[in-house]
């Protein structure tokens, strides 16, 4: 997706101000403390987003320091809040390392944020781990430095359920589709991504286009794609913007037979809360986790977070998790973080197994796998897709009745 000129000069801004100060990483010294530092979106737009990814990195942190820490070195974590404004993000990161003196780095929550923080950590030579910057813009600046911990970029992130979709029997396969997006670096390239897949299959785009964040009521945008006769809708959502879409289209009566959203069902229990379960009923997700995978540490993350937060993990705080899990993967399998480029070569040469599964990576720091599909069935978030990891046997259409 296109970066606008305001977020490129934050961009710019932001390696111009770190040339200038010249800031490295404390190597650390003879303390007996990992000092590790992160920004993330605790306020604004982004923080539901950002305050389940805080609720990962600290599960993370307290399970590794009951576990002997990380070279035999107790964890700290410092968070703070960026409020989801690049500048906020790209200061908290320069504080990070020349203030706090944390010695390693997780990234923030959305690639609206990571891009400009990656920039940082990138002029640093410190790693960059980041649980939640699936756009291409991430991968296209030849940074050694940043890996993301997922399983593929956003232009893949729909892939599986596009393919599905593309090879259903023309009597089932939705002639029609709308594409509302918002206008942010991931959920953009997500949307694109499935229209390549389903035009290519013939399916007819009969809307598409992109709202700003600001956006709180979406009447507009249904009538529209209700007067267009959509048969399918693929929405490029956060959080809230794809709870008040579905809003609106109750208002509406809009019921398209398949509804995609990319990030917005993922909340967990906050999205069916805020939808209501029949609404959440057969909505489509990819999602990078499912509390039920039979993966690395997720029995005990699950148990943890269950009694920590009294809810099943949703994605963002297991990606936290993840990101986590690679960084100590790396940092154990070196033995040292004094140059962190050792880290970064360790990563682009290796495998590292999460509770999202295996994630491995490509030069440019852009993982190689693929993601889950996801569905909201009876109040339970399953994986529908792929079928050999599937939790559930059926595919619903949306408001209930098999596909």
């Amino acid at each position: 997706m296109r970066i606008s000129t305001a977020f490129r000069a934050v961009a710019a801004a932001a390696i111009v101000a770190l040339a200038a100060t010249g800031c490295t990483a404390d190597g650390g010294g003879d303390s007996d403390t990992f000092k590790i530092g992160a920004s993330l979106p605790l306020t604004g737009e982004f923080s539901q987003g950002g305050l389940d990814t805080q609720h990962g990195y600290e599960t993370w942190v307290e399970m590794t320091n009951e576990a002997g820490g990380l070279l035999g070195k107790k964890v700290e974590i410092v968070i703070k809040d960026d409020a989801t404004q690049q500048e906020t993000a790209v200061s908290n990161y320069n504080n990070l390392i020349s203030q706090d003196k944390v010695n390693l780095l997780l990234g923030s929550q959305s690639s609206l944020l990571n891009i400009p923080a990656s920039a940082i950590a990138e002029k640093n030579k410190m790693l960059f781990v980041c649980p939640s910057c699936g756009s291409p813009d991430m991968f296209s600046r030849g940074f050694s430095y940043i890996f993301f911990a997922q399983q593929a970029i956003a232009t893949d992130q729909a892939k599986v359920f596009a393919e599905w979709i593309a090879k259903l029997p023309p009597e089932q396969r939705p002639k029609t589709a709308a594409y509302p997006s918002l206008d942010d670096p991931f959920a953009g390239p997500v949307v694109e991504g499935a229209e390549k897949i389903l035009s290519a299959a013939g399916i007819r785009t009969v809307y598409k286009d992109q709202y700003p964040a600001s956006t709180k009521n979406f009447d507009s945008v249904v009538n529209a794609m209700r007067d267009a006769g959509a048969e399918m809708v693929v929405q490029g959502a956060q959080f809230e913007d794809g709870v008040n879409m579905v809003r609106s289209m109750n208002r509406a009566n809009y019921q398209p037979s398949i509804l995609y959203q990319s990030s917005s069902p993922t909340y967990g229990q906050q999205y069916l809360d805020a939808v209501g379960p029949q609404n959440a009923e057969g909505v489509f997700f990819s999602s990078s986790y499912s509390p039920r995978a039979e993966t690395k540490d997720n029995t005990e993350f699950v148990k943890r977070f269950k009694e920590k937060f009294n809810q099943d993990p949703p994605e963002d705080a297991a990606d936290g998790f993840a990101a986590g899990q690679v960084l100590a993967a790396a940092v154990n399998a070196v033995g040292s973080i004094d140059d962190q480029a050792k880290l970064a070569d360790w990563l682009h040469a290796n495998s590292v197994e999460t509770l999202l599964g295996p994630l491995s990576w490509n030069a440019d720091g852009s993982p190689k796998g693929e993601f889950l599909v996801g569905q909201w069935q009876g109040g339970v978030s399953q994986v529908v897709l792929p079928p050999e990891v599937a939790t559930s046997q059926k595919i619903m259409r949306w408001h209930g009745g098999e596909l």
